[in-house]
């Protein structure tokens, strides 16, 4: 055959996409998915901080070796939920009292931007389901529904996050709530806290529904600094995180 009769390959770009092998993105590995059970374990308060992290029992409490444990730790670690010691083992971390305040300080700054937003953006209907959202977790506190409020305690902050309408501070947000996540869940379950964080979500949304940005902010910072408090009185430490 001469180079003139040749058929020609056809170009990448012409290529028909049923002969383009598709690539699959992989999974989770054992250790990633191991990873995310923990945290979810840490975040939602059944592993408060200081909890020790022993790989034999996590190996059997998931039914795994103990390799993929070891891994996530180690992937938790980087994250900041885990702290792992030398020759000790690893906890739940436990930051030292500054460290936490200036956690607490930047999650109250991003949260008070995102409530300012939703006051300034959020439509009606938004801040009706808002406002219902607030309604039910009333229901929650006068029932002593402490595990309820705390899923839902993390729904409603969350809420406010996608009603700023503002996608990369939302997440900015959420990564900062998940490494505070131990430290406000475990606050809740102090002596009247419940209901105090009840009437401190009513400050917000009452804001947020008047349009009042200026408002739906302070409020924030409020009831942040509050959660600090409660926070430092469980852990025997005095509040720090102040806001005039």
């Amino acid at each position: 055959m001469t180079t003139a009769t040749k058929a020609r390959a056809p170009s990448p770009a012409r290529l028909p996409t049923d002969d383009v092998p598709k690539r699959r993105r992989p999974g989770p590995t054992r250790a990633e998915t191991l990873a995310t059970r923990i945290a979810e374990a840490i975040t939602d308060g059944r592993m408060p901080p200081g909890t020790a992290l022993e790989e034999e029992r996590l190996a059997a409490i998931h039914g795994v070796s103990r390799t993929p444990v070891r891994e996530a730790l180690r992937l938790l670690a980087a994250t900041g939920l885990v702290e792992q010691r030398p020759r000790r083992g690893a906890v739940v971390a436990r930051p030292e009292p500054g460290r936490l305040a200036e956690m607490f300080q930047a999650m109250a700054e991003l949260e008070a931007i995102c409530a300012s937003l939703c006051a300034a953006t959020m439509g009606r209907a938004d801040k009706a389901r808002l406002a219902s959202r607030h309604a039910m977790m009333g229901r929650m506190v006068e029932d002593g529904w402490v595990d309820a409020y705390r899923d839902a305690n993390v729904t409603f902050h969350e809420a406010l996050y996608v009603g700023s309408g503002n996608g990369y501070l939302a997440e900015l947000a959420d990564a900062t709530r998940r490494r505070l996540a131990p430290f406000r869940a475990a606050q809740l379950g102090g002596k009247d806290r419940l209901a105090a964080s009840h009437q401190e979500h009513g400050a917000i949304v009452a804001a947020i529904i008047a349009g009042d940005a200026a408002a739906a902010a302070a409020a924030v910072r409020v009831h942040l600094a509050t959660t600090e408090g409660s926070w430092g009185a469980l852990a025997g430490q005095p509040p720090q995180l102040q806001f005039g």
